[in-house]
C-alpha cells in the first residue's frame, strides 16, 4: 500500500484497555468532549486512511469504488458508520453490514444508522452476508465490529463476518484494533480479522505488541481522536510527545 502518512515520533507510550477505558470516560466527564465527537474523530481517520492507502493504490480515486463497513453494536461500529457516511460522501459505493439487531444497538449507533439512511447508504443485516458476494465484490472492508472491550472468541454475527471478510481476498481495514485481538493482552483469539492495516485511536493498546497480534494488525496508524495531552497527565499520570503535529494520522514504527 502506499504510505501517505507522516511516521509517528518516538515516546509514544501503549496502554491497555482498563487505562483507555479511563481516558473515555474523563472525555466526557471531566473535559467535556462527547462520544459523538470522538467518533467522528475516529471515523473521519478510519475514512482516510481507506482512501489515501487502499484506494490509492487501484488509481483513480475513491469514486465509485466498492466499500463494505462492518458494523457492530458500540462505538467501535459507530466509528465505523462515521466513516462510512465519509467514504460516501467522496464517492464510493459503500454497504453497511449491521453486526447486531437494530434494536440492541447504543444510542450512538442509532444516531449514525439515522444519518447513513437519510443519505441513502445501504444497510444490510449480516445475515443477508451468506446470500450475496459483497465482501467478495469490495475493493476495501472496514473491520468495526468489536472494540477493545472484547474479552474472549466473537460470537456471531461478528464471528460469521470475520471468516467472511478474512475468506473475501479485500483489503481489511480495522478500526482501533483487529475484532479478535485482546486489546490489553495481545491474545488472538478465533476468529480474529487478519487486517491490511489498522487505525488504532488516542494511543496505540498494549495487546498491538505481541508478534502474534501484529501479524494480524497489518500496517498500524495512530488517529487523533483529540484527547489533551493534559488528560493523559492527569488521569493516567503519562507524559504523552505532541504526536500529531504533522498529521491526524500517523504511521507507528515497527516495535523494538
Amino acid at each position: 500500500m502506499n504510505q501517505p502518512f507522516p511516521t509517528a515520533p518516538p515516546g509514544i507510550p501503549y496502554i491497555t484497555t482498563a487505562q483507555m477505558r479511563e481516558v473515555d470516560r474523563a472525555m466526557i466527564d471531566d473535559f467535556g468532549i462527547t462520544l459523538l465527537q470522538m467518533m467522528e474523530n475516529a471515523g473521519r481517520n478510519l475514512a482516510d486512511v481507506v482512501i489515501r492507502t487502499v484506494l490509492a493504490g487501484l488509481g483513480g480515486g475513491p469514486r465509485g469504488r466498492r466499500v463494505v463497513v462492518g458494523a457492530g453494536p458500540g462505538g467501535n461500529g459507530g466509528g465505523g458508520l462515521v466513516a462510512a457516511r465519509h467514504l460516501h460522501n467522496r464517492g464510493c459505493e459503500v454497504l453497511v453490514v449491521l453486526a447486531a439487531q437494530e434494536d440492541r444497538v447504543s444510542d450512538a449507533v442509532r444516531h449514525q444508522l439515522n444519518i447513513l439512511r437519510s443519505s441513502g447508504v445501504s444497510i444490510e443485516p449480516a445475515e443477508n452476508v451468506q446470500k450475496n458476494k459483497s465482501f467478495g465484490e469490495a475493493d476495501a472492508i472496514i473491520d468495526a465490529l468489536l472494540g477493545y472491550s472484547l474479552s474472549g472468541s466473537p460470537r456471531d454475527p461478528a464471528a460469521t463476518l470475520i471468516r467472511a471478510m478474512n475468506e473475501s481476498g479485500a483489503p481489511v481495514v480495522s478500526n482501533d484494533i483487529p475484532t479478535g485481538i485482546d486489546a490489553t493482552t495481545g491474545t488472538v483469539y478465533e476468529p480474529a480479522i487478519r487486517a491490511t492495516a489498522t487505525v488504532t485511536i488516542a494511543l496505540p493498546k498494549t495487546g498491538l505488541l505481541p508478534s502474534d497480534a501484529r501479524r494480524m494488525t497489518g500496517d498500524l496508524y495512530l488517529g487523533d481522536i483529540s484527547v489533551p495531552p493534559e488528560l493523559y497527565l492527569a488521569v493516567l499520570d503519562i507524559s504523552v510527545p505532541t504526536i500529531f503535529a504533522a498529521s491526524h494520522v500517523v504511521k507507528m514504527p515497527e516495535p523494538d
